[in-house]
């Protein structure tokens, strides 16, 4: 479904990623890990049409997209969930959702579509009238995945989406992430929460100084001691 190959992305002459190259099929659930600071968000934000390339190759369903507009990168199929959730603060929680659904096969399919976000984060019905910065930051992150959904993509994008959150609401938040999964959204996770992530993923890459220096499936990758140590602070005999 998504191939990255030898990407290369910078801020002016710093350079933020070198040669990375990942791939997501239909279906998966894929994750990027790494410290602050190693390009995992300048990586997702390349494969959102954020942030252009300055080297390699994207495609999505077969389609080289590197050289797409920013603003059809989602017509494609893509959704991203950027890192701070970035709502509309004073308008309203269904406003903020159907925003998400302006593009004309997502319009026609927009009731369908708020039905099952309702379905996925039942805490948000009874708040669909209220601005959307009086919400708790979890439920905030809950309207962020929403309104991505109402574009009905194929492929999700998740830019630290446990960040700020109490553990209880990090929970309900992977779970909820799951279930898009399960219900045949591909995801590709970027995030800090080393160990939850590479619980829910089946594959995983490990990202430092802008470069891959390790992937593989998820579980794998657990059991590797240098992963532990480096990322759980997990010290292996």
């Amino acid at each position: 479904m998504l191939e990255v190959e030898r990407i290369q992305a910078s801020y002016g002459a710093a350079p933020a990623l070198w040669d990375v190259s990942l791939r997501v099929a239909r279906g998966e659930l894929v994750c990027v890990v790494g410290p602050n600071g190693a390009g995992k968000s300048t990586l997702i934000n390349v494969i959102a049409g954020l942030h252009r390339a300055r080297g390699g190759r994207l495609a999505f369903e077969g389609q080289d997209i590197t050289q797409l507009p920013s603003h059809r990168f989602c017509s494609t199929g893509i959704a991203i969930v950027p890192e701070g959730r970035r709502l509309f603060t004073t308008m309203s929680v269904q406003d903020n959702l159907e925003l998400g659904s302006y593009l004309p096969q997502a319009r026609s399919q927009r009731a369908a579509s708020l039905e099952r976000v309702l379905a996925l984060f039942p805490a948000l019905e009874q708040k669909l009238q209220q601005p959307a910065g009086a919400l708790s930051g979890g439920q905030q992150q809950m309207v962020a995945i929403g309104r991505a959904l109402m574009s009905r993509p194929q492929l999700l994008l998740l830019d630290e989406p446990s960040l700020g959150l109490a553990p209880a609401v990090v929970l309900d938040m992977f779970q909820a992430i799951r279930e898009i999964n399960a219900g045949g959204t591909s995801v590709l996770l970027v995030e800090q929460n080393v160990a939850m992530a590479m619980e829910l993923a089946r594959r995983a890459y490990v990202v430092e100084e802008g470069r891959i220096v390790a992937e593989g499936l998820a579980k794998e990758l657990m059991d590797r001691p240098e992963i532990r140590r480096a990322y759980l602070g997990v010290e292996t005999h």
